[in-house]
């Protein structure tokens, strides 16, 4: 298994440590990211088209739900 880390200490997926502890993420392109609906994330990995980019500033972890939002099973991930 591989870690992810993430700083992002208001999502519901961070952890102490700063881990992410979704089951599975979707990284893509800052303008894909913009495109698509929150609920499409890394369940739909398959129908995402490929996003390159330049720089990781162009990049977008799609994942990201905030903590107490209500959304937290809107896109399909768990918490492992």
């Amino acid at each position: 298994m591989s870690n992810i880390y993430c700083s992002v200490s208001n999502c519901h997926y961070w952890k102490k440590g700063n881990m992410c502890d979704a089951n599975q993420i979707m990284v893509t392109s800052d303008d894909m990211a913009g495109w698509e609906p929150d609920s499409f994330d890394a369940p739909d990995h398959s129908e995402f088209e490929h996003t390159p980019v330049e720089s990781c500033m162009e990049t977008c972890c799609k994942t990201f739900v905030e903590k107490g939002s209500g959304k937290e099973k809107y896109d399909g991930v768990t918490r492992l």
